[in-house]
């Protein structure tokens, strides 16, 4: 039986099923609710009743079936659609070309809430947000800024949809120390940026956690936390890049691999299921439900975006949003690792727990310059 090391409240979504949208969203859906203005600290933007209030997701370019964190989120709006008795819409970016005009054309169609799914909608989201006051939008993974040096900027009518992963990593990289049979595990992302980083800082120093209490010296290739340098694939894309990435360390002698670029992680998980005797560490979603490599999945890192957008619609579709963000975390949730298809043995099934409690508690700080 499948075992989570942290349960989640998330309720049972319905099962998806999408069609193709195109670059711009499905124009039979009628924009409700009724035009209000932002307040200096919140923003109201539900209209009369719950099933006038239109949301409306933007994918990044990997697609909503890309079994990751685009997939996630449309799973938190498919529950507030169900749940919450709102309209739902959603435009799919097949390129970074898309990421504007599926803005416009949602903001033009009267969307209450505007949810973009990645740091690459960033520039868009944000111009919206500024342009359209009475409207309210969110961002997945990502905050908004300006100036050069680009500095933080809080939005009353836009909220950043953001987590903590370091937390939930660092237990992965604690598991990953514990059941490695060579002493050598690794971890490589898409692109050098925070929302990447972040997992594998969490995890280099859950490696080093467990060395330490163990006595242990578990090697970490593909990162050097201190250097913030290390092993990317360019992209979220190139699945092939994943496995080249994933075969070299293998025939560096790691036997357990975290991946954390998105499908090209899927690449990364058909190098381990080629080699054998290899693990993957998932992130994002459980891989033992939402990708084909349950059998080789020794833990997700997940990162629950889909309650974190559904808590976002909510708020909004209840007119008490704001541009505070939402930080998942261990303690709200928002963030947990899930144990896949390896037998772990229960001695350090207990010290991953009693880790995660420390956590919450603050004995034990994950540190990073990645946090959110």
């Amino acid at each position: 039986m499948k075992k989570s090391i942290y349960a989640t409240a998330l309720a049972a979504v319905a099962t998806l099923t999408l069609a193709a949208c195109g670059d711009a969203p499905d124009d039979t859906t009628e924009p409700g609710g009724e035009e209000t203005t932002a307040a200096e600290t919140e923003t109201e933007v539900a209209g009369d009743g719950a099933s006038d209030f239109l949301a409306c997701l933007i994918s990044d370019q990997g697609g909503w079936d890309d079994q990751s964190f685009n997939q996630s989120a449309m799973e938190g709006a498919v529950r507030a659609e169900a749940e919450l008795g709102i309209q739902m819409n959603n435009a799919e970016s097949q390129s970074d070309a898309d990421f504007g005009p599926n803005v416009d054309a949602m903001v033009q169609q009267g969307c209450d809430i505007t949810i973009g799914v990645g740091f690459l909608l960033e520039d868009p989201i944000q111009g919206a947000a500024e342009g359209n006051a009475d409207l309210a939008f969110g961002l997945v993974d990502a905050t908004f800024s300006e100036g050069d040096p680009p500095a933080p900027v809080e939005l009353d009518n836009a909220k950043p949809i953001i987590f903590n992963t370091a937390e939930a990593a660092y237990l992965g990289g604690y598991l990953a120390a514990g059941m490695t049979q060579t002493g050598t595990v690794a971890t490589f992302g898409g692109l050098p940026i925070p929302s990447v980083s972040i997992f594998m800082d969490g995890f280099v120093d859950g490696v080093a956690k467990y060395n330490e209490d163990n006595g242990t010296d578990v090697q970490v290739l593909g990162w050097d936390k201190e250097a913030q340098d290390g092993t990317f694939s360019g992209g979220f894309e190139d699945q092939g890049q994943g496995q080249a990435l994933t075969e070299q360390f293998i025939a560096q002698g790691a036997d357990i691999i975290m991946p954390v670029a998105g499908p090209v992680g899927l690449g990364a998980a058909a190098a381990a299921e080629n080699a054998g005797n290899v693990w993957i560490v998932g992130v994002d979603s459980d891989w033992t439900q939402s990708t084909d490599y349950g059998d080789i999945t020794l833990a997700s890192v997940v990162k629950e975006i889909g309650a974190g957008v559904f808590e976002t619609i909510k708020e909004a579709s209840e007119g008490t949003f704001s541009g505070t963000p939402y930080v998942g975390d261990l303690e709200n949730g928002g963030v947990s690792l899930a144990l896949g298809s390896a037998e772990v043995p229960q001695e350090l099934q207990d010290q991953i727990t009693a880790i995660q409690e420390q956590i919450i508690s603050g004995e034990i700080t994950v540190e990073t310059v990645n946090a959110p």
